[in-house]
């Protein structure tokens, strides 16, 4: 066996398993192994560049807090050794997770779709609320948004030569320059988050939004920045790398969903969630601008785009069509959430 095959023997699977590979993970490879009859599991091959084998100690802690609450969730399975993961012998780092649901979803859901999703995310935060556990695993300034611009900052100076630098300098101005109208709160109260809510990372058992997935980046955050990101992503009904738009319908039933189960959010975090929703776009319009340059961060679709620079400034640039329209429609927004929160 080679490749991903030579690892399955860390675990027990009870029969012969079969593994294939699930493209479109920006961070980690990610593969289904599957029995005679379905998936026994996720294994993954983590990405050690930006994640420590640290972060299973948090995605266990986590997850089993949850099964207590009663919460569906994948499971870190045990190696034959009874670790949380298996170190091989080549240096890489792999994992097995429990499968659940039946599908992921790609694109913008359906409004009952994302109202599903929405009280989801907030049984998560109201069972994470009462977990006392210090992470292990932590991302210095990951949702440090006036850093993230500095980096950008950097890399435009340091890669003048870059190929691809004098299309980049003109979107990345523009996402400066967005930046520094940006108008929100930065003193909001920590709390337990998953930290990367995208639609692909919520798992759909027929039209129940059952568990949330790829737990890499667990940990205390605020809340404008968790709900921020699930809204850019969740309320935009084009791809990430395409020019996006922010569907008011989807967000309205995105904040029905989570305000039917949020339990303990202040009237400052409601308030904090649309500027958290084009904070997060420019954040990350931010750092695909920088990568665009870089290529060295995220993956990227070889059958759609030349190379991994041009399809990070693609994205790049959708995201920060996506922050201009939330700013065009934040009065609105904002309208909603103070109607729509307990």
């Amino acid at each position: 066996m080679i490749g991903e095959e030579a690892v399955l023997d860390a675990w027990v699977w009870g029969e012969t398993p079969r593994v294939h590979q699930v493209r479109g993970g920006l961070i980690n490879r990610t593969f289904i192994v599957s029995g005679q009859m379905g998936p026994l599991g996720v294994l993954q091959r983590l990405n050690t560049k930006v994640f420590g084998p640290e972060v299973h100690e948090d995605i266990e802690a986590v997850t089993r807090h949850l099964q207590a609450r009663g919460l569906p969730t994948p499971l870190l399975q045990r190696t034959r050794d009874d670790g949380l993961w298996h170190a091989h012998h080549d240096g890489t780092i792999w994992r097995v997770l429990g499968w659940v649901g039946d599908r992921s979803i790609e694109r913008a859901w359906s409004g009952t779709e994302t109202a599903a999703a929405g009280a989801l995310v907030a049984r998560f935060h109201a069972a994470t609320a009462d977990l006392d556990w210090q992470f292990r695993s932590t991302r210095g300034g990951f949702h440090d948004t006036d850093s993230r611009m500095r980096q950008l900052q950097e890399v435009l100076s340091a890669r003048p030569d870059h190929r691809l630098a004098k299309r980049v300098a003109p979107v990345a101005d523009a996402i400066l320059h967005a930046w520094q109208l940006w108008d929100g709160p930065r003193d909001l109260p920590l709390r337990v988050v998953h930290g990367d809510l995208k639609t692909s990372n919520v798992r759909f058992q027929g039209s129940k939004a059952l568990a949330l997935i790829d737990l890499d980046t667990l940990g205390r955050g605020t809340l404008d920045a968790e709900l921020g990101d699930a809204f850019r992503s969740w309320c935009n009904p084009a791809l990430e790398d395409e020019s996006a738009r922010f569907d008011a319908e989807l967000f309205a039933e995105g904040i029905r969903g989570y305000a039917s189960e949020a339990r303990g959010v202040t009237v400052a975090e409601w308030e904090a969630i649309v500027p958290g929703i084009e904070r997060i776009a420019l954040e990350l319009a931010a750092r695909f601008a920088a990568d665009a340059l870089e290529e060295s961060y995220f993956g990227w679709d070889a059958d759609r785009f030349p190379t991994r620079g041009h399809h990070n400034l693609a994205r790049a640039q959708g995201q920060l069509d996506l922050a201009l329209e939330v700013r065009g429609a934040r009065l609105a927004a904002e309208e909603l959430v103070r109607a729509t929160r307990p």
